[in-house]
């Protein structure tokens, strides 16, 4: 194709010819009238049409008149043309015009006739044209050519109508899942069929399984259809059936595939299974290995990308590869030496380090973030498995961050360095003073206030703290108003802890009470007035241990405490700190079974975003029941738990919503039965092991379709005590009656069966609910009454975890996790556990709680040890 020679671009100094340059619009339009002369030239058509692709890739918009009038219809007149370049352009533009519903009627006609034609291309682009613009009402007109396409004997058209397939299953895939296809004799073909194939049976997780057991025992042709069954079945392992030894040794044969590309799919799987055996993963380690001096880049790239990820969990297999690492450390793609020296970096020695931090730094500054962010991952990992090593470390990392860089490789080296001063006591003060000399020209807002909050918290607590006031100063000076703002809180902790400052902190924070910027000066005076106080209690209190709160949650509860008029008895600032807030937000309103139904569809978060993001809907929900109307406030809410296998006929899961004096066990029901209804679903608890329990309501689902949500309760009046409760023999019952899908009709009479649940459990973790409390230690220190134990992890105790303790590092050897919570009853308990390795392997556990009441840590030992 050629174009018109235009002016180079000298102003932007590209150095090339650009042949769409000063194309408009009007320019297009004005000359698409030559699609109407009866003498056309292929090649200006074409010309004219990739102007008109450049408009539209570039976002350009017609109107329906120009579109239709001017571009559309005229170009109709070219499917006289038998030109083949020419017909394969006018299918591009068809695709991105869209033409209307009228248009559509028109053009699918034409392209009907394209179907049947003896030019293959012809059908191929035609199919795949058909698929893109029509509607639900015309697919049914061209469904029997799409079938007939799909078992043709040419591989281009049959993988023609597999995509269009594919492409249909968003707007109709009842149709689709009517087609079949039986034609493997091309490998293009064998892949788009098994990618339709998977796409009409993820919904069905067993119907998945028996594709991926069926296909693993046969030899697929082709090599990309290969490696697309590797990722279904590792999907499948995934989701639960890694026991079954056949999926593993399919990967295994894998291995031994005469392609690399399957070779490479089969090892990269195997790395990332859950919960792999090292020697699972030595054949595909040897794999890789091997990969490593392969003359293809591409190759050599992939094999120690995938090494560097396995490298985290198991560096000791990796070990192996090490001496071919080496040997890719100077290779000519910095790609490839990055991955390399950061996979070292995680498997290396402590002798080593000095010498790759030397090799690193000679090509830092000629990699993209994105590596230079896997090396600084590197680095911290190594720096907490050999802590002797921080100062080598720490000096590369301030290197590289007065060099040029965006916000998220800034971004990854400063929280590597605060990590480094958490956990290594020695590298706090040299830590320090780098991050001081990067807030000088820090850019980025965010990570200046950072380094600030920790400046104030770590600093006074240095041998000499009087260092650090001038890097503070010069940002009230400097900076902008939010750094302004964390610099005086900062430079008020200096003043707070170190006495010998005080007076000169003051003198500093009352030149700040005349900042242009409210916040900046309603801190300096305050902090100000209460350092010129001298008292201890005061400055311990507003300015050192300071607890941050949800301001929303106690105004809220003050409301509440005001409008009902009860001052008998006395405010209840522990439940106002975590009384959840309901935010209206701008989307459409959802009624609450919807919401809780997405809850529970979407239940992998944190134990504090289940709780309290979702207590306003279950509050919401349960309040609509007049049966529980009575119960009271709702305390807290369970995540859900699973009753049933998620291959079942009835996927069951419950809810346990904890009230003053009684329990709601609320029941998410799915039906995946395709051609049953269930009606008046209801679930059976056997109380004969809970003393003092007794049944007050049940209220059963009506009806339940084929793949939509049910939902049942039950509710029992509980013993006040918070003692464990173990309810067996629980089953589902119902009315299964036939539906026809198709029709949609439901037979009138049926029969009446029950289904068998697993056994709830009620536990301490029940009667808990996270209480958010940013400064642990601090509020610690409240609480006198004292009780050592032994916890296990923080999913036991329905706990939040504090001061991000919940993240540990994978070569860390001990770490401290803090919890907090409340009991029913509003009571709070803080949990310390020190968790160290021992030398023979064996997690050793140190627990500490604390707490209002000597019963409530007690309730916590007994929950543990039982």
């Amino acid at each position: 194709m050629s174009f018109p020679s235009e002016k180079k671009d000298d102003d932007e100094g590209l150095g090339y010819e650009r042949p769409f340059r000063g194309v408009d619009k009007a320019h297009v339009i004005q000359e698409a009238r030559m699609f109407n002369d009866p003498n056309v030239e292929p090649a200006r058509c074409i010309q004219l049409m990739t102007k008109l692709l450049y408009l539209l890739g570039k976002g350009e918009n017609f109107s329906s008149k120009e579109s239709t009038e001017s571009i559309f219809f005229p170009m109709t007149k070219l499917f006289q043309s038998k030109d083949e370049k020419l017909r394969r352009m006018m299918y591009l533009v068809i695709k991105e015009l869209k033409p209307d519903s009228d248009c559509v009627i028109i053009v699918t006609s034409t392209l009907t006739k394209d179907m049947n034609a003896t030019n293959d291309l012809f059908r191929a682009n035609a199919i795949r044209v058909l698929c893109t613009i029509t509607d639900t009402a015309m697919l049914t007109a061209i469904e029997r050519y799409l079938k007939q396409a799909i078992v043709d004997k040419q591989p281009l058209v049959a993988s023609a109508a597999l995509v269009a397939g594919m492409k249909l299953m968003k707007s109709n895939p009842d149709v689709v899942k009517r087609w079949a296809a039986n034609d493997k004799s091309s490998q293009m073909v064998q892949y788009h069929a098994l990618s339709l194939l998977y796409n009409i049976k993820k919904s069905d997780r067993l119907a998945v399984s028996k594709l991926v057991a069926q296909l693993s025992k046969t030899q697929l042709k082709s090599p990309l259809a290969q490696c697309l069954l590797i990722r279904y079945t590792v999907t499948v392992m995934a989701e639960g059936n890694t026991q079954d030894r056949s999926y593993y040794e399919f990967l295994e044969n894998c291995l031994r595939h005469r392609s690399e590309m399957v070779i490479f799919e089969a090892a990269r799987a195997i790395c990332q299974l859950p919960n792999v055996s090292q020697r699972e993963l030595t054949p595909a380690i040897t794999v890789l290995q091997l990969f490593l001096s392969s003359p293809k880049p591409s190759l050599r790239f992939a094999a120690v990308r995938a090494l560097n990820r396995v490298a985290m969990a198991f560096p000791l297999t990796v070990t192996s590869c090490n001496l071919d690492l080496e040997n890719m450390i100077s290779d000519s793609n910095r790609s490839i030496a990055t991955l390399a020296i950061t996979t070292l970096l995680k498997t290396g020695s402590e002798s080593s380090v000095d010498r790759l931090m030397k090799q690193i730094s000679s090509f830092m500054s000629e990699i993209a973030d994105e590596f230079k962010i896997m090396v600084v991952d590197a680095i911290r990992a190594l720096c907490l498995k050999y802590p002797q090593k921080h100062r080598v470390l720490i000096n590369f990392l301030s290197t590289i961050l007065r060099e040029e860089g965006g916000f998220e490789f800034k971004k990854a080296i400063t929280d590597t360095m605060l990590a480094l001063i958490n956990d290594i006591p020695d590298a706090v003060e040299p830590g320090l003073l780098h991050l001081c000399e990067f807030i000088e020209d820090c850019e980025f807002t965010y990570l200046s206030t950072q380094i600030l909050h920790v400046l104030g918290k770590r600093g006074p607590k240095t041998s000499h703290p009087g260092r650090y006031i001038r890097h503070i100063y010069n940002r009230i000076i400097l900076e902008n108003a939010t750094v302004r703002s964390a610099a005086v809180t900062s430079l008020a902790k200096f003043g707070a802890q170190v006495p010998s400052l005080r007076s000169n902190i003051i003198t500093l924070l009352r030149r700040c009470v005349h900042d242009a910027d409210d916040e900046v000066r309603d801190r300096s005076t305050f902090y100000g007035t209460i350092l010129a106080s001298e008292s201890e209690p005061m400055i311990k209190k507003y300015i050192v241990d300071v607890v941050p709160h949800k301001l929303d949650g106690v105004q809220k509860a003050i409301e509440d405490y005001i409008e009902a008029s009860d001052f008998t008895t006395s405010f209840n600032f522990a439940k106002a700190v975590t009384m959840p807030i309901h935010v209206p937000t701008k989307e459409a309103k959802k009624t609450p079974q919807q919401a809780v139904a997405e809850v529970a569809a979407n239940a992998g978060s944190s134990i504090a975003s289940k709780r309290q993001e979702t207590g306003t809907i279950y509050a919401d929900l349960l309040n609509q029941i007049p049966e529980f109307a009575g119960f009271g406030a709702l305390f807290t809410s369970s995540p859900p738990v699973n009753l049933t296998e998620s291959e079942a006929e009835y996927v069951v899961t419950c809810i346990k919503h904890v009230f003053p004096e009684h329990i709601v066990f609320h029941f998410n029901i799915k039906n995946t039965m395709e051609e049953e209804q269930l009606e008046n679903v209801c679930v059976e608890l056997d109380l004969s092991d809970c003393p003092g329990c007794s049944f007050v309501a049940s209220i059963p689902s009506d009806a339940i379709k084929f793949e939509q949500p049910g939902m049942a309760y039950v509710a029992i009046r509980r013993t006040k005590a918070m003692a464990n409760m173990f309810l067996k023999n629980c089953k589902l019952t119902f009315v299964r009656k036939e539906y026809d899908p198709t029709s949609g009709e439901v037979a009138p009479d049926g029969d009446e069966d029950d289904y068998p649940l697993d056994e709830i459990e009620v536990g301490l973790s029940d009667y808990t609910k996270p209480l958010s409390l940013p400064d642990f230690r601090s509020a610690l220190e409240k609480y006198k009454s004292i009780s050592d134990a032994v916890v296990a992890i923080q999913e036991t105790l329905g706990m939040d975890a504090c001061e991000n303790s919940a993240s540990v590092s994978s070569a860390a050897r001990q770490h401290r996790l803090l919890l907090s919570g409340v009991l029913l009853g509003e009571l709070a308990v803080l949990v310390r556990a020190d968790l160290r390795t021992s030398a023979s392997n064996v997690v050793e556990m140190k627990l500490m709680i604390r707490s209002q009441t000597p019963e409530v840590s007690e309730a916590v030992l007994e929950a543990v040890s039982s």
